[in-house]
Order: C-alpha cells, then structure tokens, then sequence
C-alpha cells in the first residue's frame, strides 16, 4: 500500500533480538535532529506534513513504536490481557513504557544522536519523550508539543470512558484487537475536519488484523492511573520534573477538540513551561496536525528556525 504524501525511505533497524522497528531519517545529515514520537493508534504516518516542511535544513528522526505502523508487530504471549509475567522468549515483547523509552534510547544511540535535539511529541510520544529525556536532559534543546502528556491525568480530569473501555474491559479489549476498533475510531473521530479516505486508510491499514492490533490495546492497557501501575513511576518522575525543562525554548499546538487531551493537560503545560510559544485552536481534535497542518507546519519552521543555534 502507498500512503499519501508520505513518499520518504523507510529504514530498519532490529531493535532487540528478532524484532525490527520502521523508522524515517529524512534531511542533511549534519542538520539540527529533531525527533518526532507518535502516540496511539497513529504511526510515523501522522508526523509527515512536518518532516516535509523541515527536511530541507533539519534531521528528522521519526520512529514507528514497536507493534505501530511499518515496524513488526510481535506476540507477548497474551490475547485481550497482556501476560502477568513478561514473555522474554526471543521475537516477543513486553508492551510498557518502559520497553518504548528503552527503544527510543538505542535507536539514538545506533545513529550516533548523541548532541542536540528538538523532540517533538503527540500522544503517548509525550510520555516516551519525555521518559526519556529525564536522563537525557542535556541533549533536549527545543520541544514542540502537541496534544499528549507528560505527567498523571490531571485531578480534574476524568478517565474517558471510550480509554477505559480498552484498558479495563475484557470486551473492549476484543473489540479492539478482533474489530480494529480503537484506530478506526481515531481516525474517524479524531479529527473535527474529516479526514479523506486515502488518509483514514492510512491510519487504520497498519492495524487490521487481531495480531497487528495488539499494540493498539496495550498501549491502553499501559495508561497510568494510580501507583502499582508499571508505568506509574516514570510518568509520575516525568511530571515532577518537568518544570526543569522551563528554561528550553517550547512550541505547543494544541487541537481544544480533543477529548482525552484537553484544556486540562493543556493548562499543566503552561504551568510548568510558562515561557511556551502556545497555539490552540477551537476547531481541532486530537489529530491537530491534521486538522492544521497548513497553519502549524509553517510556525513551527518559523519558531526553529528563530531559536536555531546555527546561522541559516
């Protein structure tokens, strides 16, 4: 299947034993890396308008998070639960946070990205980013957030119910591991301009299929609520820290319509990154850069190229 306006060479690179994770390295390589971490249901697919904005003068690094998008989708030896005790045989994987941060520090780390970086994240990619960056905080130079997290669900805040159906239901988990239920309704939902049928494909292909949808569901079965849960302490550590990256030039756009990631997550942003260029938009959903991309591509080329270390 081709996908629209994504016409960029795909790389592999086997991420552990008999597992390989997709990834895009578009622009010069000597040009300041930014790093662009997708979130749940989406893939590299979703950050596409942007790489074609910056990969003239900027490194893009986009990586497809295991069981997402063009990376392989492995087996972790459970169904609609994931198994009590990780599966360790070689060719599986233990779907948690932990094991993306873990990803997204080799996969760096086999590209030589050892100076500065931009990373820039939507959805669970706040939390990956960030989880990683907590021992990686030097390298962080600019961030540009969009629509995700990087601390507990606000008090506020109540669990969505169409989360929880996945998380805590045994027969949402079904439906969304048999029926694809969980990327079909983002890309139906997620967005409050429709999105055309080439590109709601795009979101929903690489999902299809009880065993490439089982990423979809452990993602949601990952979200951290309360302490016991195995993504608690890095997403808690991540929101105590976070003001530390006050002092880093920030780029937020965020889509108002969104209904997981809302004014509240927005508001926790602002506190601790009070300095923040923001742009938030009534009439965008969760998938803000799809419903302004012609709006939020060129600010944020603006905004990089404005804070740039390097002479244009």
């Amino acid at each position: 299947m081709t996908y629209p306006d994504y016409p960029f060479d795909l790389y592999r690179l086997e991420i552990r034993p008999g597992i390989a994770l997709s990834y895009l390295d578009e622009g010069p390589r000597d040009g300041e890396v930014v790093v662009m971490l997708h979130g749940n249901p989406s893939w590299s697919f979703y950050w596409r308008h942007l790489v074609l904005g910056l990969r003239d003068r900027y490194r893009c690094i986009v990586p497809d998070h295991i069981g997402m998008g063009l990376s392989d989708k492995p087996d972790d030896g459970g169904g609609v639960r994931p198994p009590s005790q990780p599966d360790t045989r070689a060719g599986h994987y233990d779907y948690t946070l932990q094991s993306r941060v873990d990803d997204l520090a080799t996969l760096l780390n086999q590209l030589g990205i050892t100076g500065p970086i931009t990373l820039a994240v939507h959805d669970w990619g706040g939390m990956i980013g960030f989880g990683w960056a907590l021992s990686h905080l030097p390298q962080v130079e600019r961030l540009v957030i969009l629509n995700t997290a990087a601390f507990p669900l606000p008090d506020a805040k109540p669990m969505p119910w169409q989360l929880s159906l996945g998380r805590d239901s045994r027969a949402g988990g079904l439906l969304i591991r048999a029926l694809n239920l969980f990327a079909r309704g983002a890309a139906w939902f997620g967005t409050r301009h429709r999105l055309p049928a080439d590109v709601r494909r795009a979101y929903i292909k690489p999902y299809a299929g009880w065993r490439n949808a089982i990423s979809t569901l452990r993602f949601m079965q990952d979200i951290p609520l309360r302490e016991g849960d195995r993504a608690w302490p890095l997403v808690a550590e991540a929101g105590r820290r976070l003001h530390e990256f006050a002092d880093r030039p920030a780029f937020i756009g965020w889509g108002l319509r969104d209904f997981v990631f809302d004014r509240h997550f927005l508001d926790g942003f602002r506190r601790a990154l009070p300095q923040a260029e923001v742009h938030a938009f009534e009439d965008a959903g969760h998938y803000v850069l799809e419903d302004k991309h012609a709006l939020l591509v060129p600010r944020i080329r603006a905004f990089l190229d404005r804070t740039s270390q390097r002479p244009s």
